[in-house]
């Protein structure tokens, strides 16, 4: 049963080690890294039994953990990551495997005490059909009988592409569906975005928050949408959802 859910981007830019302490929009993304860490440890803080971070993936697949063996002293456990693919000498955990997204989640989950957390890690192919991700999330919400979900992702990336400061309506319109499902607890709003928008808008989390629709399709939640905004035109959003009965 799904007790409780967090939504947070995965740009590279969240790494300080990308931007450095005074690059470009520093200030607000400090502000955004502190909305993550503070939504990841709400999510921990309801006590799951079982944390399972899903995110955009070439593939949908469980990303298993590497071999005991092969895991350094002082390394979060579980399969790691690396930012490689954007020439930036950063990798976290033993074994550099996870796509983007969940290379993210890792380095998110590395900064909490989460030693004795169990952790499943799941890719959810990003040109998924909705039925696929909404039949995904129910079954992983069913891996335990406290699962707490992290799904990654980040909203339209359209405006980076054009004139900075344009108005753009159709990523808007996006934004404003993406945040009032998130705001509301609503996964038949997320369940309804069009998968069919993702290219147009260059949208990089539609699949993984749907995984969230159907994890949360049996149940009510009281919802925190703790930042909703587009530093560098790209639309992030960082949101927790607890079951009702949890809430306090």
């Amino acid at each position: 049963m799904l007790i409780a859910a967090a939504v947070c981007p995965h740009p590279p830019l969240l790494v300080p080690e990308v931007t450095g302490a005074d690059g470009p929009g520093a200030d607000e993304l400090r502000r955004l890294r502190l909305q993550c860490r503070e939504a990841v440890a709400a999510l921990l803080g309801a006590a799951p039994d079982l944390l399972v971070v899903v995110g955009g993936a070439g593939q949908t697949a469980e990303y298993p953990p590497p071999p005991a063996e092969t895991s350094p002293a002082g390394t979060p456990p579980g399969p790691g990551g690396s930012l490689r693919d954007f020439a930036v000498p950063f990798t976290v955990g033993a074994d550099p495997v996870l796509p983007l997204s969940l290379t993210i989640g890792k380095w998110l989950l590395a900064a909490t005490a989460m030693e004795s957390q169990k952790v499943t890690w799941w890719g959810i192919a990003s040109a998924a059909a909705t039925a696929d991700c909404l039949n995904l999330g129910e079954k992983l919400a069913a891996l335990a009988p406290r699962v707490a979900l992290l799904a990654m992702g980040d909203g339209p990336g359209r405006r980076a592409r054009g004139v900075p400061g344009a108005i753009d309506p159709g990523a808007d319109r996006y934004d404003a569906q993406v945040t009032a499902a998130l705001a509301a607890a609503d996964p038949g709003l997320l369940a309804a975005l069009d998968p069919r928008r993702d290219e147009e808008l260059i949208v990089a989390g539609r699949a993984a928050w749907q995984v969230l629709a159907g994890a949360a399709a049996r149940g009510a939640y009281a919802a925190d949408l703790r930042y909703a905004a587009a530093p560098l035109e790209v639309s992030y959003y960082v949101a927790t959802w607890v079951r009702a009965h949890q809430a306090h």
